[in-house]
């Protein structure tokens, strides 16, 4: 039942994200060109996540266990540190340069985009590189 469900919820994130053109490196560059000619409609597409993500997290702190019975893992470290704010802004320097992140990422590789295809190659790389230099440093 849980890879069921989890079937389920990665075709809602997936159909999720085609309407609301996150797939789309097009508008995600607008969205981004806060100086030209901005297109502020991926906005809305953030507010709504982050208020359904913030009512299920708190609805998850209050239980043990998921509705299908396994175990909560919710994260608890809340530091900020260098290593974070490091990641978001080459985080950030990639989706501005491709106008495409992971989850969108793997529904355009569905697609057949060549684009799509080299941004998850070098997603893979760079998270290969990080484990290496976290491997060594341990």
């Amino acid at each position: 039942m849980v890879g069921l469900m989890a079937w389920v919820s990665g075709i809602v994130f997936g159909l999720g994200i085609i309407l609301s053109g996150m797939v789309n490196p097009a508008i995600v560059l607008a969205f981004l060109d806060v100086t030209g000619r901005w297109d502020p409609s991926l906005a809305w597409v953030m507010v709504g996540a982050v208020a359904v993500g913030s009512l299920a997290f708190a609805i998850a702190k209050k239980r043990k266990k998921s509705y299908l019975g396994e175990s909560m893992q919710i994260p608890g470290v809340t530091k900020i540190d260098a290593r974070l704010i490091l990641g978001g802004i080459v985080f950030g320097i990639g989706w501005g340069i491709a106008g495409i992140c992971p989850g969108p990422a793997l529904v355009l590789v569905g697609s057949g985009s060549l684009e799509a295809i080299i941004f998850l190659a070098a997603m893979l790389l760079g998270m290969g590189v990080f484990e290496a230099i976290q491997q060594k440093h341990q």
